[in-house]
């Protein structure tokens, strides 16, 4: 096994002293991995896109229904939010690219609100296991929504329950972030105990099981010792998905931001050629509504954004965990109603929000369905 015991001691003083860490999911450093090789791929071959706006060889592109996303009225109104692209980012346990419309569950969904005046970044993610009205007045844990009506259905639960504007989205599935990781020759992860190396090489069979039909169960290669070391994608998609040792979804996203750190590592060297293959793999395990005229426009103001704080939804101290009924093991916001006054005083600063009609009874409905759970 590969040791930079030096290396690690630095890096973990030094990642202690930050006081602003931000905790991303890993798909989200699929998104900024795509983005990096978009930009250096068309600066040096002034390649453009096609007549749809998309990239030759590029993501799945969102055709629009005739519905669209819903939006709260009251929400379509609001003057504060007019000033910020909110962008919907899911991660899925999709088999293939044809799962990335509809069929599977949202592993993972974050919030990333973009302040177009100033080019603040902020980012909320929203626990899949979150009690809420899924987007068809049926009430779930937040994840089902994709699985049951794809990204429309996902972003109308998000719209619905915290008034907001969400019309754009990202999706990408495992192999996106297997790719990513291989395609960079690996990350550098500190696996701190025996435990994790069970639960690690236990999802890089269940991820080839369920996620990569056709792939030999014995073409993985397990993790056999703790320390610091070089991971495979497959090995680093299994340890993101770890969450059972130490916490629960929180501690997940712990080792998540673990990996982000270390991609962002090898993505500072690696040449045009490497990024170039990276985009090529990437970029059929991506489904956006974003077309790459949109994307090269922010890459090239890309010094004007930066991220400057990142939360959970529902927010600590504001949430429980419970047994809900058929629905199962749920996290429980306490008082939507609070949790969202919470998320528009987070995202977009604003004060004096007062939540739509829509929220107060979607609110009173959660209160309803889970105090008997909660009180027993």
């Amino acid at each position: 096994m590969a040791t930079k015991a030096n290396k690690t001691k630095g890096r973990t003083k030094k990642s202690r002293r930050n006081s602003r860490i931000i905790i991303f999911s890993l798909e989200i450093l699929v998104i900024l991995a795509m983005l990096v090789v978009v930009v250096k791929v068309f600066q040096v071959t002034g390649e453009e896109g096609t007549e749809d706006g998309g990239v030759a060889g590029g993501p799945l592109l969102y055709e629009p229904s005739q519905e669209g996303f819903v939006v709260n009225d009251a929400v379509k109104e609001d003057p504060v939010m007019k000033g910020y692209w909110n962008i919907a980012l899911f991660g899925l346990d999709a088999v293939n690219s044809a799962e990335l419309y509809k069929s599977s569950r949202s592993d993972s969904m974050m919030i990333a609100s973009i302040n177009q005046d100033t080019g603040e970044i902020k980012l909320v993610s929203v626990f899949r296991d979150t009690y809420l009205n899924i987007g068809n007045d049926k009430y779930k844990k937040a994840n089902g929504a994709y699985r049951n009506g794809g990204a429309e259905q996902a972003i109308a639960m998000l719209n619905m329950n915290l008034d907001l504007d969400i019309k754009d989205f990202v999706t990408v599935n495992y192999q996106a972030v297997i790719d990513v990781v291989d395609g960079l020759g690996g990350v550098w992860i500190d696996i701190e105990t025996n435990e994790e190396i069970t639960h690690l090489n236990n999802y890089q069979a269940s991820i080839i099981r369920d996620t990569m039909p056709g792939r030999d169960m014995e073409d993985y290669e397990p993790v056999t010792e703790t320390g610091y070391q070089l991971l495979n994608g497959l090995q680093a998609a299994a340890y993101c998905r770890i969450r059972y040792t130490r916490g629960d979804d929180f501690k997940r996203t712990e080792r998540q931001r673990a990996v982000l750190q270390a991609i962002e590592d090898q993505a500072k060297n690696a040449d045009l050629n490497t990024l170039a293959n990276l985009f090529t793999k990437v970029m059929n395990n991506v489904y956006t509504s974003i077309k790459s005229d949109d994307i090269l426009a922010m890459i090239n103001n890309i010094g004007n954004y930066r991220i400057v704080d990142e939360g959970g939804f529902p927010t600590e101290g504001m949430r429980t965990t419970g047994t809900i009924g058929a629905a199962g093991s749920c996290v429980i916001p306490l008082d939507l109603e609070s949790n969202v006054i919470w998320l528009h005083q987070f995202l977009f600063g604003d004060e004096e929000y007062q939540v739509t009609q829509e929220v107060i009874k979607y609110s009173d409905i959660i209160k309803s369905d889970t105090s008997p759970y909660l009180n027993q």
